[in-house]
Parts: C-alpha cells; structure tokens; sequence
C-alpha cells in the first residue's frame, strides 16, 4: 500500500484516512484530532480537504491532505502504540524515497533543458519535418517514454507539460529517446524512421 503521493507541483503528502489504517485508529479521532490543534497544522501549511460519499452514519466523509510536517506532527499526538512506532518507521521512510525521487527528477530537468533546446532547433531546419512538427516529436517521445501522451499525461499526474509529469526513470528514458531523434532528425531521417525507433525501444525495455 502506498502511504504518500505526489501532487501536481511534485509535493509529497498523505492523507488522514491513511493515517487511520496504517497506525490502526478510527479516523474520526484522527480528524477530531486535526480539528482540536487546527491551527498547529496550518501554521505548517495549508490543510486541504476532499469530501467524499457519505459514510456509514450517512454524514459526507472529510478526507484531510497533509503534507509532511503536518502528517509529522499529527503522529506525535498519538498513543505510542505498536502499530503508530511502525507506521511512524514507514511514513519517515516514505517520505524520504519520495523527497529523493523529486529531488533526483529536478536535477534530470536541469539538465534536460540544453537538449530541448537542440531537439528545437533541430527540428526548425528538419527537411522530412511532419505537420506540426514540435508538439508531434514531443508527444511520440512521451509516449516512448512513459506510454502517454501529454495531454494524457497532465490529466492523469497534472504538471505544466507532459515533461513535467515524467517520473525520474521516465525522464532518463525520454532523455534517451530525444538524444536519438536529435541524431536521427540531423540525419535527415524521417518522422515514421523516428517512430520505428522509439517504439522498438519502448518493446525493448518491456521485455
């Protein structure tokens, strides 16, 4: 089961109602708790909230979203059963391997954006250049990539661009894919030469 996710802006959080099943508490005492010290958590951050289908007394069940410090913070106000020590142990941990996996894809940005800049200018000279070129090269290699196009993409995981969206494996990948189009497209290769390669690669990585 996984304990934290990742919003649109590459933030880590996890919500009260996981919280509740992970250390083994009703989640109306993790929301009573919430609410009680409402103001030690919004001095951490905003506290959003979804409301879902009603639960089982027919009330609208408030799911709270905390980021890390809050979800750090409400575990300290719990009996220190055996349970909430594992839990804690499990949430520290994935906190962390998720800080890591954002750190790791912000570094893959930063170098990624020369190469955007060279597959762009690459394909402004490209002779066998398809109908709109950019956003067609793009979403090819995002699909290569990860197996959604953009606009799949941001629907699914949010983001600016579907680039955005990558996860760091994802990011290595479709910073593979572009370095060979470059290649292919400086060649003065074709776009369906280009797709063949992509998706002989995407075959050869599920195999």
């Amino acid at each position: 089961m996984n304990i934290v996710y990742m919003d649109g802006k590459k933030e880590p959080y996890t919500t009260s109602e996981i919280i509740a099943e992970c250390a083994e508490v009703q989640h109306h005492t993790i929301t009573r708790l919430i609410r009680e010290y409402k103001a030690d958590f919004e001095a951490l951050g905003i506290l959003g909230f979804e409301i879902h289908k009603l639960d089982t007394r027919g009330q609208p069940k408030k799911t709270y979203i905390l980021n890390e410090q809050q979800a750090t913070l409400l575990i300290t106000y719990l009996k220190n059963t055996e349970p909430v020590r594992e839990f804690k142990k499990n949430l520290v941990k994935a906190f962390f391997e998720l800080r890591k996996e954002v750190a790791e894809f912000r570094y893959q940005r930063a170098l990624e954006k020369p190469k955007r800049k060279t597959l762009h200018d690459s394909i402004e000279t490209w002779e066998q250049a398809p109908k709109h070129p950019h956003p067609t090269v793009n979403n090819l290699l995002l699909k290569g990539a990860s197996g959604l196009n953009k606009k799949q993409l941001m629907a699914q995981r949010g983001g600016h661009n579907g680039i955005d969206s990558l996860t760091s494996t994802e990011l290595v990948r479709y910073q593979a894919l572009e370095d060979m189009a470059i290649a292919m497209i400086n060649l003065g290769m074709t776009y369906q030469d280009i797709k063949n390669m992509v998706f002989r690669k995407k075959t050869e990585v599920s195999q």
